[in-house]
């Protein structure tokens, strides 16, 4: 499968298309687990866009939202109502995550680590 990710850090708009493993959901689960209390903004495949509190993760990056406004209020007004949901992982295109929160070292250097030839014993 493939998943998308997008944030922007120092004015730089950066998207990741990721041919995910297992190992590197495992690393975007632990990525999006320490951005729980943090607002984001979710594009679901059928466009909506939702912001909120990230409430939780999980495995499957799932997530469930708190404080839920939808984007285009106009277009959605069924959803105006909306104030906490859950979001199935499949149905996300991006998650835009607040620049402020990511640390792109780290998030490198456990890219190049999950990308390194793996060691035979």
């Amino acid at each position: 499968p493939i998943r998308q990710i997008q944030f922007t850090h120092s004015h730089c708009h950066y998207e990741v298309l990721l041919f995910v493993n297992w190992r590197c959901i495992m690393l975007f689960y632990s990525f999006f687990k320490t951005l729980v209390g943090k607002e984001v903004a979710v594009e679901l495949k059928n466009d909506v866009v939702l912001t909120g509190t990230l409430h939780s993760v999980d495995q499957y990056l799932n997530v469930k939202l708190n404080n839920v406004q939808v984007v285009d209020k106009q277009k959605y007004p069924q959803l105006l109502a909306l104030k906490n949901c859950f979001i199935r992982g499949s149905v996300v295109r991006y998650i835009q995550i607040p620049s402020g929160e990511v640390d792109t070292e780290l998030l490198q250097d456990a890219a190049r680590k999950e990308n390194a030839p793996q060691k035979s014993s």
